[in-house]
């Protein structure tokens, strides 16, 4: 064997799969909102309910090839929610619930993204809701589609950690677990 071309096979071999792990990166700088979606699911007399928000604004600096440098903030606007009729939009606005008048937004912003593998992550981050922050953990999957990567994830929060339905409310009558999921898409930088 040529001791020559072993070397040089070596660095194709090194430089080939080098630039194809690289090619596998992506990088998500954009929120497209109106592609994007957030709902939420609860429980009210045992029956399943469903709603959404239709206004949000979100930002994102997310690089698979360094995802714990990633970056993303949300911020929802309470007042866009529609939770299946009139009379429970505006019930949802008052003071027992999120308060509009005092709090008209909810914001997240990550402070850690940590890779599971398989295009899953955990971010990490701060949720503000009625000027109450908690730090919660999110799962996200990551599916890249012709140039566009589509972040799928969800999270239960407990509404009494952010005082959302007191008093008569406080009970039974609606779970005091929501299940958010989100959608949000990017397109590729």
């Amino acid at each position: 064997m040529n001791p020559r071309v072993s070397p040089f096979a070596a660095w194709v071999v090194a430089l080939t799969f080098g630039v194809l792990s690289c090619a596998d990166a992506a990088r998500y700088t954009q929120v497209n909102t109106t592609a994007s979606k957030i709902s939420f699911t609860y429980k009210q007399f045992s029956s399943r309910a469903y709603g959404t928000f239709s206004q949000f604004e979100g930002t994102l600096d997310f690089d698979t090839a360094n995802p714990s440098a990633a970056h993303a903030a949300l911020t929802i606007q309470l007042d866009s929610i529609d939770a299946g009729s009139s009379e429970a939009n505006e019930e949802l606005k008052k003071p027992a619930w999120f308060d509009i008048a005092n709090s008209p937004v909810a914001t997240f912003e990550s402070t850690g993204v940590k890779s599971l593998g398989n295009n899953r992550y955990s971010i990490t981050g701060k949720l503000t809701l009625r000027g109450i922050t908690r730090v919660v953990e999110v799962p996200v999957q990551l599916k890249a589609e012709n140039a566009i990567g589509i972040f799928d994830g969800q999270l239960t929060l407990k509404r009494s950690d952010f005082k959302i339905g007191e008093g008569e409310w406080a009970g039974e009558v609606v779970s005091d677990d929501i299940n958010i999921r989100f959608r949000m898409v990017a397109p590729q930088q």
